[in-house]
């Protein structure tokens, strides 16, 4: 028998980088952040998704579940953004871990919140709910988003005031950033809406849409138009099923890596 023939069969590569927690952020009792150590051969287009999890419990099976990068493509760490449910199979763990732990991170990134995505236009709508946010935090960073587009809208609607997680950061600290904050004070509009207490924009995006009240507060035409709007729609269901058929009823068309169209939307996260 030949020494060839006794060597151990070859490993298979894992799915999964394992990667360092770099920090973390609660932001209240519902959200958190935190960052990752970023592998040197992980490339990904801003506004795409990954799977993210923890090892399996007593050896059994890693829990993952898709998480939007909310880092740009080119940042040297990759951030992530989510909710926190107590008896969830994955959040009830993950919202637990700290720096220096490790968590799982799928090597194939995907999505369809890239700008690839989207025709040619004037203005990008950025339109999320909650942990729905996650993917502006890349797309707001990308250069390229500020030469493609004039004007660039980030709407994130959320149930209370202190759901509205990066709201210093869309208004204040994203002009400090040494690539694209020139671009974002001269081009990008912050545009938060609060459905459960008082606050100076309350109400869904949606009903604001349809009121007309979010168009008139911008000093926009009233409405989308096919020639001049682009949409990114990430979030609840209800928020993106309504919102899409608003578009569509503005004669917006769904676009798709395949078929770059005007207003796209995350179907790995809708179900």
């Amino acid at each position: 028998m030949s020494d060839a023939s006794l060597s151990a069969p070859p490993v298979k590569a894992s799915p999964f980088h394992e990667l360092e927690v770099l920090w973390v952020r609660h932001w209240n009792d519902q959200l958190f952040s935190f960052g990752v150590k970023r592998p040197e051969d992980f490339r990904f287009r801003s506004g795409e998704f990954v799977m993210i999890g923890l090892p399996g419990e007593d050896g059994g099976k890693p829990t993952l579940r898709a998480y939007s990068i909310a880092s740009p493509f080119w940042a040297e760490a990759l951030e992530f953004f989510s909710i926190k449910v107590q008896d969830g199979p994955l959040t009830s763990r993950l919202q637990k871990i700290v720096a220096g732990d490790t968590v799982l991170m799928g090597k194939k990134p995907t999505g369809t919140l890239v700008l690839d995505a989207l025709t040619g236009g004037e203005r990008l709508w950025l339109i999320g709910t909650g942990t729905g946010l996650a993917p502006w935090l890349s797309v707001a960073r990308d250069p390229e988003t500020y030469s493609r587009f004039k004007q660039v809208i980030v709407c994130h609607t959320v149930r209370n005031v202190a759901d509205l997680a990066y709201r210093d950061f869309f208004s204040h600290e994203i002009h400090d950033d040494p690539l694209i904050g020139d671009e974002a004070k001269a081009q990008l509009t912050y545009y938060p809406t609060v459905t459960r207490e008082r606050f100076e924009t309350p109400g869904r995006i949606t009903d604001r849409i349809k009121s007309g009240d979010v168009f008139a507060d911008l000093q926009l035409p009233i409405g989308f138009s096919p020639n001049s709007d682009r949409v990114m729609l990430c979030g609840s269901m209800a928020m993106i099923k309504e919102t899409g058929e608003l578009l569509e009823s503005y004669g917006l068309k769904e676009g798709s890596n395949a078929e770059p169209g005007d207003y796209v939307l995350e179907r790995a996260f809708v179900g």
